[in-house]
């Protein structure tokens, strides 16, 4: 009995281990296969991690391999990134897309109010510095936008001068925009065709795409501008469009697509560096020649003058009177010098104690002269003198117009709020340091550049007590020596103000007394082989000549700046005595700032039958 049933207990305990066993068995079965469905499924990221594991490469070669894949990928990624940044700009920017986000929460919220629904916090989101400045620059529409674009005509005029600003002024309608389309969409079209070449099932859009890029260049051969083109264009444009966006939408072979992404980078930046390099050419090319128009003006000047009878001075007494007014304009520009003219003696208060010397050169002689002889300027006299021909100790003299010099900089304490400043200076050019032995007799004089329009009565200027100074002239102080780099040699004050040309009073007596023309010459002589231009030399020699002995007057006597500012408020100009269009923008060129020209062309008489017979028309 005892022995049954222990044997009966054994047998019990037997099958309950087994029993145990295929449970076990089981569960472990079950596991295998929820654990690596759990991972299929990406069950395991919403676990929480011990720590970060980093797995090491094996060995110095395999870790070498793997370093060069990554860094190879990631600078393919890179390269098709930057490509598609250039070439595609449609893609908003994140900060675009958060500013669009905002949109769209707060019209959800004014919905949600609207509809009498609670409105949950955590919609609400508040925007950053960067977002809200986009808010309030979407807000004011327009208005952001001209400020804008004001802003980069501004910079504009930093590297190109100004000539960007007038380009804008004078763009006019593209004629090849269709022709330029064209070759976007075949460059495009080039990109994906050995890809979509590779693909055996696509064989119908491999031969699509052929033929379409084997017509768009056909077209494009004979095709230079739009009225080039075939009048069916706009179906060829459609199915070129049709072929591409089908090839879109298969996977491509990335590294062609680079390349010819990356060709049309390189030649679009090619041809608009030719474009703006051959337009800035053109506009320096129009500014520094004499217009067609003009040449013509002088040369017919001149065969009149010799074909007319001599005419007898009346006036030369008064080219050498002390106690008369006297103005002296340097100028190989017929027109310049008739507007500086008129304008000053149609607003003195008695002309006829007013002379005016006009120095100019032996081809432009004879032609000044006959104007002045066909045009008086009611009671003034003028006097026109050749430069060349002056009997001085220097035997080879020639005319010098006023030197102008582009000075661009900085302005900004911090960085974040640094733009570039561009200002156009005008100083004395080396004939006027001549002045002294021309006009031996006079006493002090009035120097105006040929491109000054004068609109107040300047007899005031010779009631000025200059302070013992040499130079009076209205001082550029936006402007110091210290930021001028050219400026080297000699000791300086680097915090004095620049002075302009334009409206200059000169104490002739004062300026032999100090021998102004003699330091000048050591100046120049003594930075001369340096290897700088002449330009940059007399640059430095005015300035250090005429240090400490500039008279300052009122900014209202003289406004420069209207041959190269387009901002200049209408107010400011109104007050002004005298009108200085320095720059390259001068009025009588055709590229001259439009709103400007009118203060310019009033005083200038038209009537007179050579300006039409030579088509002048500034």
């Amino acid at each position: 009995m005892k022995g049954g049933g222990v044997g009966g207990g054994g047998g019990g305990g037997g099958k309950r281990r087994w029993k145990v066993l295929v449970i076990g068995v089981l569960v472990l079965v079950i596991l295998s296969m929820l654990v690596p469905l759990a991972f299929l499924l990406g069950l395991h990221n919403s676990f929480h991690s011990p720590g970060i594991v980093t797995v090491q490469p094996s060995s110095p070669f395999e870790r070498s391999r793997i370093n060069a894949t990554n860094h190879s990928q990631r600078d393919l990624s890179n390269r098709v990134d930057q490509v598609l940044q250039k070439i595609n700009p449609v893609l908003p920017k994140k900060t675009d897309i958060n500013a669009g986000s905002r949109d769209m929460n707060r019209t959800s919220i004014s919905d949600s109010k609207n509809r009498g629904l609670p409105v949950s916090p955590a919609v609400v989101a508040q925007p950053s510095p960067a977002n809200k400045t986009i808010t309030e620059v979407s807000h004011k529409g327009g208005q952001g936008a001209m400020v804008n674009a004001v802003e980069t005509q501004r910079t504009c005029q930093v590297e190109y001068g100004s000539y960007c600003l007038w380009r804008e002024e004078n763009k006019e309608p593209m004629k090849d925009a269709k022709v330029k389309h064209m070759k976007d969409l075949l460059f495009v079209a080039r990109a994906y065709y050995p890809s979509i070449a590779k693909m055996p099932s696509q064989s119908k859009l491999t031969r699509d795409m052929k033929q379409n890029i084997q017509e768009f260049e056909r077209i494009l051969i004979v095709s230079s501008a739009d009225a080039d083109l075939p009048p069916q264009v706009d179906k060829n444009f459609e199915k070129m469009e049709a072929v591409i966006s089908k090839a879109k939408s298969f996977p491509v072979d990335c590294n062609n697509v680079d390349k010819k992404l990356r060709q049309i980078l390189d030649m679009t930046e090619d041809e608009a560096s030719f474009h703006m390099k051959q337009s800035v050419f053109l506009y320096q090319l129009a500014v520094q020649t004499m217009p067609k128009s003009l040449h013509c003006l002088s040369m017919r000047l001149t065969v009149e003058y010799f074909k007319s009878a001599p005419v007898e001075i009346e006036d030369s007494e008064k080219f050498s009177d002390p106690s008369l007014l006297h103005f002296v304009i340097i100028s190989d520009n017929i027109l310049a010098s008739s507007v500086v003219i008129n304008s000053t003696a149609l607003h003195a208060r008695e002309s006829k104690n007013f002379v005016f010397h006009v120095l100019t050169n032996e081809q432009n002689y004879f032609a000044m002269k006959q104007w002045f002889i066909r045009n008086p300027c009611k009671q003034a006299a003028i006097q026109v003198l050749n430069i060349e021909k002056l009997e001085l100790d220097n035997s080879d003299v020639k005319l010098s117009l006023p030197a102008e010099f582009r000075v661009s900089f900085l302005s900004g304490d911090n960085l974040a709020s640094q733009g570039k400043r561009t200002h156009y200076l005008s100083l004395f050019s080396q004939s006027h340091y001549l002045f002294p032995k021309i006009f031996h007799k006079l006493k002090k004089v009035v120097i105006l550049d040929h491109d000054v329009v004068v609109q107040r009565d300047l007899s005031p200027l010779w009631e000025l007590d200059m302070e013992g100074k040499v130079n009076g002239a209205v001082k550029e102080c936006s402007v110091r020596l210290g930021q001028l780099k050219s400026l080297k040699g000699g000791s300086f004050d680097a915090n004095a103000c620049l002075w302009m040309s334009g409206l200059n009073v000169i104490d002739l007596a004062r300026w032999r007394e100090l021998g102004v023309s003699e330091t000048y010459e050591k100046f120049y002589k003594q930075m001369s082989g340096g290897g700088e231009s002449r330009e940059a030399i007399a640059l430095q020699a005015s300035l250090l000549t005429f240090q400490d002995k500039v008279y300052a007057l009122d900014d209202k006597w003289a406004l420069s700046g209207l041959g190269y500012d387009y901002y200049i408020n209408t107010q400011t100009i109104k007050n002004a005595a005298t009108l200085h269009y320095n720059g390259n923008m001068k009025p009588w060129l055709e590229l001259g700032i439009p709103q400007y020209k009118t203060y310019w062309r009033k005083h200038l008489n038209r009537e007179d039958r050579f300006l039409s017979d030579c088509n002048v028309n500034p």
